[in-house]
């Protein structure tokens, strides 16, 4: 039988039975090891609330807490909501994470495939 992708759209290798998570858009039950987890940080208050507060603050220099929040989606609301794209056959066989965006000003370099 013809395979899509080499590890059948899952993580479990050996294991039999995974538990199931709820999706955080559709709360859909889906297998842990099938989800598309993402690890979202932010800032607590946006900068233009962070321009005023620290106007407003007696110190000179406080940091505002992140928020650390770990997203999981079921495969479904992952392409809908444009965490994932699908990819084309070929693209499917590029393992490489995707670039990285740290500073705005810089171009992200292509990810070359090990």
């Amino acid at each position: 039988m013809t395979v899509k992708r080499r590890n059948h759209g899952r993580a479990k290798k050996g294991r039999g039975h995974v538990k199931f998570i709820r999706c955080d858009n559709c709360y859909q039950a889906c297998p842990k090891d099938k989800a598309i987890k993402r690890f979202n940080v932010r800032n607590m208050i946006e900068a233009a609330a962070k321009r005023d507060m620290a106007e407003a603050s007696v110190y000179e220099a406080y940091d505002v807490p992140k928020v650390y929040y770990k997203q999981q989606h079921c495969v479904g609301c992952a392409i809908h909501g444009r965490i994932v794209r699908v990819r084309s056959r070929d693209g499917r066989r590029n393992r490489a994470p995707p670039p990285r965006f740290r500073d705005a000003n810089k171009k992200p370099s292509a990810p070359t495939a090990a």
